[in-house]
């Protein structure tokens, strides 16, 4: 598989590629070969490379989301990025298209979430409930008006699994084409309307501030009809 026109930014240390909605970031049930090991043969043949590729990964994104996916080309790298994420020195920015205008418009949320393995889904649960943990988000309206649909940027200040699918569904306010969190209908693609719109980090070798952006997918209905917004955000 040809990842040139996915790569987003590349240097001895690190490799930033736009994840598709449907690209897996690491095994899992389906057997499907997840995005590193395709990168791996990608990078061994585009550089002739006699021995092994290292690709580390420090974050994860679910195989229906699409945007920015980090990776360490280095040990090193993937040490150092291991402990920003982990520390949440790393902000992330999302963008939902979202069924429902939220109310407030704009605001923070904090809930307590409980991962059912079985299921593959989180769910709201009081406090002390055993197992919870604290997820926080904090969201405002970016486009939308009348019936929808609406589109939000979302930065989750925590690292649940499905955080920004459960709040956001808590809110009132499922994302578009999120069936397993309240979405009315499927997307056509099977992907869901939440994009990974930029990674905001330092450098792990070089010690400097690195912003990473993608586009959201112009396929994608939902989308495309908020355009303007990163054309604008590129001028």
């Amino acid at each position: 598989m040809d990842f040139s026109a996915r790569i987003l930014y590349e240097d001895n240390h690190l490799l930033a590629v736009y994840k598709c909605c449907g690209d897996i970031a690491q095994g899992d049930a389906t057997g499907d070969p997840p995005i590193t090991a395709l990168l791996k043969d990608y990078i061994k043949a585009r550089d002739n490379k006699p021995g092994n590729v290292f690709l580390g990964l420090p974050h994860r994104l679910d195989r229906p989301v699409s945007g920015v996916l980090l990776l360490a080309k280095t040990s090193k790298a993937l040490e150092r990025l291991n402990r920003q994420f982990r520390e949440r020195s790393v902000q992330k920015t999302y963008w939902a298209v979202v069924e429902r205008k939220p109310n407030p418009p704009s605001g923070e949320r904090t809930e307590f979430l409980v991962k059912d393995r079985s299921r593959n889904k989180s769910r709201v649960v009081p406090q002390k409930t055993p197992g919870a943990k604290n997820a926080h988000l904090a969201y405002t309206l970016l486009a939308g008006d009348g019936k929808g649909p609406f589109c939000l940027e979302v930065r989750p200040h925590t690292g649940r699994p499905h955080q920004i699918r459960v709040q956001l569904a808590a809110l009132g306010c499922p994302i578009i084409g999120d069936l397993k969190y309240g979405a009315t209908r499927p997307n056509a693609d099977a992907g869901i309307s939440l994009h990974a719109r930029c990674l905001e980090l330092e450098h792990p070798v070089q010690k400097v501030p690195l912003q990473l952006f993608a586009d959201p997918p112009a396929a994608d209905p939902a989308f495309a009809r908020f355009s303007a917004l990163w054309e604008k955000q590129r001028s």
